[in-house]
């Protein structure tokens, strides 16, 4: 079986085998890397590439078959690779910084065009911990497996007096030296895609095993044989070897964000003499660590290799930007200010995407390394002056929101403790009132939402009715956290009144959200099917329903329940047709919602991906048991194909690790999640306090999906959520599914989750 699988994960093909999993004992086994890798830029199904590397290590590594530059480093469809690239890159929208390349030739090939090698998927081996594959051109296979910082690559070369392993240090300010007496190359690259960086350098470090017979320097347009010192606008270093068939070169590798002898440290610590294997075996040992704090029996091979595959790309980003240094301590280089400072620092990643279930996720998963990344926001904020909204790394002026707030608040609320709250209090506050040097932090229009209760349409804002609705749910989370600090009500009612700006813009004649004027007039023409405009990346048929906090209140001015039910209902029923006059073509996520044959649901965007879960808040949950499943089995699969739109920094992959465990948290900041119905027959979560949570579905199959009845600990339950603080305890929950829903369960007002309008406050 396991020989079986390892080839499946190798050819990236997808074969759905009838037989359920027992208990699962190795699960990085389970992993395909190369999920999500079938992806370009006018389709995206994942826009992943597959991650050699640790959970959140600071570096990964990826083989490279797109230019430099490109975003779409690597795609399935390609047949040639050009190098193996270090990189910290969250999205190809994003693109990379502080890269670097090792590519082994034979014959001195300098130009990236010419050197590279054609490859067959038939002879590469994808892992998290280990990458191989064999470059047909040269007759060479490169191995590859990482740490947090470093990484050990392993050449097998063939009989030639003209091997060479050339480090493309790129181009945009870069470095490189060759020390032949210690069979070394250090170097530096500056290349970065977003932002100004002060004092910008990712400095390298490799280590050979293998004396060099030749050095050389490359400009980018001549080779200058003999020099090994270059720095320029495009460096790169080239070492020539004579080697016997079947002859392995090891070398080992690090960098740093600090300096070229940090590099050496970070090196020296992580790897220093092992060699390739036990490199390979403590990087496995992490990843089963981390991917078996999740443990899933009774499901197909398919669903469980989509389940541990989503979970290893739910734990890179945010990835560590922080280094130790040769007193033992946590030390970062800061983009802010471009100095080095002490304590923990992060970055990759958007909270537009990943506050929906990604934090969430963490903090119920893994509450240390949140905790980090709390601690790593201080920082931001103490060296910035505001909480970043897209970090890559530091402040990135993309998307909209404000949604730092509830990435903040949530992790307080669900029990995280132990860095400075008062500190992120305070820059919460700043961010929410005030707006900021860039559009992307603080936020944008805040003198209009103050005043008139929203962003108005035609002020030249732009996605001014997203920017109102994310704004609304913000200002709930940090009334939250201050309510949970014990603050005022003074000083934290404000935010309470805002939260419930959303009403402004609820267009009775729609029954649809809608962007407003300043004169208090709602725009026109107005599209539901219009993309953009008033709204990010969806229309209102997505964005109506952002209304994290308050479903209660939707409901009432949709008009009660079953006006609510049938308006979820339409979302599916439609056609998905779309207007794509504001950006002047369709968009990858309009193709990807137009193609998923699901109506106006665009699962493949963040916007609407909680919507399924909201029948539960209109006493049809059994609605949700169907979509859920429905959505897990059309959307995701384990192959190169395998996601539905981008992957999104883990946000699409935490949905699934949700649903998949039956409940999904609709309303970050509030201690429930709404329940749907497990995937598994049995799921056992470990907890960091010690405690299991346990999920049995033993009659569990895709015919009965619906939940006929559930128990908590043994006593029947009939609430459409669960608490976080429940689960933390540790629990025991019993699914009864059924072919047929249960349309008496949870249709009551009682059994409904959470909404600020009808809590006692």
């Amino acid at each position: 079986m396991k020989k079986t699988l390892l080839a499946i994960f190798t050819f990236g093909v997808s074969t759905t085998m009838a037989q359920f999993t027992d208990k699962i004992t190795d699960p990085v086994e389970w992993v395909n890397p190369l999920m999500g890798t079938d992806s370009k830029h006018e389709l995206s199904t994942g826009n992943t590439y597959p991650a050699i590397g640790v959970p959140w290590g600071m570096n990964l590594w990826s083989p490279q078959t797109g230019k430099m530059g490109d975003g779409w480093m690597y795609t399935y469809t390609a047949n040639k690779i050009r190098g193996f690239k270090q990189t910290h890159q969250p999205s190809p929208w994003m693109n990379d910084y502080g890269q670097f390349s090792i590519m082994p030739v034979n014959g001195l090939k300098l130009n990236p065009d010419a050197r590279e090698s054609w490859f067959s998927h038939k002879a590469e081996v994808s892992k998290p911990y280990y990458y191989s594959v064999y470059l047909a051109d040269y007759n060479i296979t490169t191995e590859i497996t990482p740490s947090e910082r470093a990484a050990q690559f392993r050449f097998t070369f063939g009989k030639s007096d003209s091997s060479y392993i050339i480090i493309d240090a790129f181009d945009k300010g870069s470095f490189v030296k060759i020390i032949p007496s210690e069979r070394k190359v250090v170097g530096y690259n500056t290349r970065h895609s977003s932002g100004k960086l002060e004092n910008f350098k990712n400095y390298f470090v490799i280590q050979f095993d293998k004396a060099f017979a030749s050095t050389g320097v490359w400009d980018g347009k001549a080779y200058m044989e003999g020099t090994n010192e270059l720095q320029t606008n495009h460096t790169a270093a080239i070492i020539g070897f004579k080697t016997n068939a079947g002859e392995k070169i090891n070398a080992k590798v690090a960098s740093s964000f600090i300096s070229a002898e940090q590099a050496q440290l970070n090196l020296s610590r992580e790897i220093g003499e092992e060699d390739f294997a036990q490199t390979q075996n403590k990087a496995k040992a992490v990843w089963n660590k981390n991917l078996g704090k999740i443990n899933v029996e009774g499901g197909t091979t398919d669903q469980v290799r989509t389940f541990y595959s989503c979970m290893y790309r739910a734990l890179f980003f945010p990835n560590k930007m922080y280094e130790i240094n040769g007193q033992n301590e946590i030390v970062h280089w800061s983009p802010y200010n471009g100095k080095i400072m002490p304590g923990y620092m992060f970055a990759g990643t958007g909270f537009w995407d990943t506050f929906r279930a990604l934090y969430p996720f963490l903090n119920l998963v893994f509450p240390a390394i949140n905790k980090e990344m709390q601690q790593g926001l201080i920082n931001d904020y103490k060296e910035g002056g505001w909480l970043p909204e897209w970090s890559s790394p530091g402040y990135s002026d993309v998307m909209v929101g404000n949604n730092s707030a509830s990435v903040v608040a949530d992790a307080y609320i669900k029990g995280i403790r132990g860095y400075d709250i008062e500190t992120l209090w305070k820059a919460l506050k700043h961010g929410a009132d005030n707006e900021g040097p860039i559009t992307a932090v603080g936020r944008k229009g805040v003198a209009y939402y103050n005043r008139l209760g929203y962003v108005p349409y035609d002020v030249k804002i732009r996605e001014n009715a997203a920017r109102t609705l994310e704004y609304a749910y913000d200002d709930f989370t940090i009334y939250q956290l201050g309510k949970a600090l014990g603050k005022p009500k003074a000083e934290i009612e404000i935010y309470a009144r805002r939260s419930m700006n959303y009403k402004n813009l609820f267009d009775k004649e729609s029954g649809l959200m809608r962007g407003k004027n300043e004169d208090g007039t709602f725009q026109s023409p107005f599209s539901p099917y219009k993309w953009g405009d008033a709204f990010t990346e969806g229309n209102s048929w997505h964005y109506s329903w952002s209304v994290f906090h308050d479903m209660a209140g939707l409901v009432s001015l949709m008009g009660g329940t079953e006006k609510f039910v049938n308006k979820l209902d339409s979302v599916f029923i439609l056609p998905p047709v779309f207007d794509d006059s504001y950006y002047g073509g369709v968009i990858h996520e309009i193709r990807e919602m137009q193609i998923a044959n699901m109506g106006q649901y665009a699962h493949g965007n963040q916007p609407i991906q909680h919507m399924i879960y909201l029948y539960n808040y209109g006493g049809a949950p059994w609605k949700t048991q169907y979509w859920v499943r429905e959505n897990m089995n059309r959307m995701y699969k384990p192959t190169p194909d395998g996601y539905c739109g981008d992957e999104d920094n883990g946000q699409t992959s935490a949905w699934y690790l949700f649903s998949a465990m039956g409940f999904y948290p609709v309303t970050p900041a509030v201690d429930q999640y709404v329940l749907g119905a497990p995937l598994f027959k049995k799921i056992t979560l470990s907890l960091d306090n010690g405690k299991k949570v346990i999920i049995n579905a033993n009659n569990n199959s895709d015919k009965r999906r619906y939940v006929q009845s559930m128990t908590l600990d043994g006593k029947l339950y009939s609430k459409n959520w669960i608490s976080h603080g429940g689960l933390q305890k540790g629990a025991v929950l019993d699914f009864k599914m059924s072919s047929t829903p249960n349309k008496e369960r949870g249709n009551k007002a009682v059994d409904f989750p959470y909404s600020f309008s009808t809590d006692n406050k």
